[in-house]
């Protein structure tokens, strides 16, 4: 189906299924909402008593989530607890994370006549994301942030959460993936992306370093958001301050070197996720101080000598796993990541190698950043 059909087909749908949620006053319109790879987003407006309120629905991505419910479940929980832990601060709990809005039959979604899964959210006005960090300070408040949210987080009592997608950072089980792909080469691409390809044969074993720390238990399970890329940060358009992390579909168990390697990945350096231009895609080691100095004022406490000691190598991990998916994406025919040109996925990879290599040549650097940061921040 062409883009513009598919965006058609949604909308239509979304017209649908908002009425099936508890929202008051006069329905004004729906429109299609950000750029999300994943999940399909719309903003509806609604004309309460003379006020223009809007709320956010999204379709989830069943074929990502096979368990909507289940993810339901645990934003419920994660939402909740938060919520609970705002209460002392200036700011409502409605401001400091997400609101689940029911549907009429009490659920926290609703499902379409074609069989799709919808939520819908409080719109928190007033607020931004970045989608490049242009300055250190940025990078402090993005790393105060995350490391605030796994701390709010610490807390959670059990049960313990359901895995929205099992194995989402398991590195060995993203190249069992990967090689899969790659001998079926069901689109015949293998041949552009050789030397792609060469790249993740290279490094696999030093891929796996954090997962087979998690599964031989040298660093601890943790609730983490395993997304944190930094335009999941709302921030306050007034105060300037972090608001809430959005996007929770895939907080769940892992570990909270998931989370700052994502956030290092994506702050420390000045490029998009897509950039073709690979020389404008370098690791700052100055950002990537300032990080780690705003993610350990909040993260210190709770975190092990064995965490810290890999705090380093989370962000070219990550870094690693994200060039892996966009790659295997782009073998089997770009059915995960929305795109918006062919070879967009294989674009998308060649970014990260190019982060990658660019980490690899600050890297002693960087491991000195690291450890001294945690020595300070433990200090202080």
């Amino acid at each position: 189906m062409a883009t513009g059909d598919r965006t058609t087909a949604a909308l239509t749908l979304a017209r649908e299924a908002v009425r099936e949620f508890a929202l008051y006053g006069d329905f004004l319109d729906v429109a299609p909402f950000g750029g999300g790879h994943i999940n399909d987003t719309f903003v509806s407006r609604w004309n309460q008593a003379g006020t223009t309120v809007r709320y956010i629905h999204q379709r989830i991505n069943d074929q990502v989530f096979p368990h909507p419910d289940q993810v339901m479940e645990n934003i419920l929980r994660v939402t909740g607890h938060i919520a609970g832990k705002a209460g002392g601060s200036d700011i409502p709990p409605s401001r400091r994370t997400l609101t689940v809005v029911p549907a009429k039959d009490g659920k926290s979604w609703v499902r379409d006549s074609m069989g799709g899964w919808w939520r819908t959210y409080l719109f928190i006005e007033g607020t931004h994301t970045l989608e490049l960090a242009v300055s250190p300070e940025d990078a402090r408040f993005l790393g105060k942030s995350v490391g605030l949210f796994q701390k709010q987080l610490a807390s959670l009592p059990p049960p313990r959460l359901h895995e929205s997608i099992p194995d989402f950072h398991n590195m060995e089980k993203r190249y069992l993936r990967f090689y899969r792909a790659l001998s079926q080469d069901s689109c015949n691409r293998a041949g552009e992306a050789a030397a792609e390809i060469a790249f993740m044969r290279e490094n696999e074993e030093r891929g796996a370093i954090l997962i087979r720390s998690l599964r031989e238990g040298h660093i601890p399970e943790r609730i983490c958001h395993n997304d944190t890329k930094m335009n999941n940060i709302l921030i306050d358009d007034a105060g300037g301050s972090a608001l809430c992390v959005g996007d929770l579909d895939t907080v769940m168990p892992g570990t909270s070197l998931f989370d700052v390697g994502d956030l290092i990945r994506t702050v420390t350096t000045r490029a998009e996720e897509d950039e073709r231009d690979l020389s404008k895609v370098a690791f700052d080691p100055v950002f990537f101080k300032a990080l780690l100095e705003g993610y350990l004022s909040e993260a210190l406490e709770f975190l092990t000598p064995e965490e810290k000691e890999l705090l380093a190598e989370a962000g070219r991990n990550i870094t690693q796993i994200m060039a892996l998916r966009f790659l295997t994406d782009y073998l089997e025919g770009d059915h995960y990541y929305h795109i918006a040109r062919p070879g967009h996925n294989l674009d998308r990879c060649r970014n990260q190698i190019a982060l990658i290599k660019s980490m690899d040549r600050h890297w002693e650097e960087a491991k000195k950043i690291a450890d001294q940061a945690a020595l300070l921040s433990g200090s202080c």
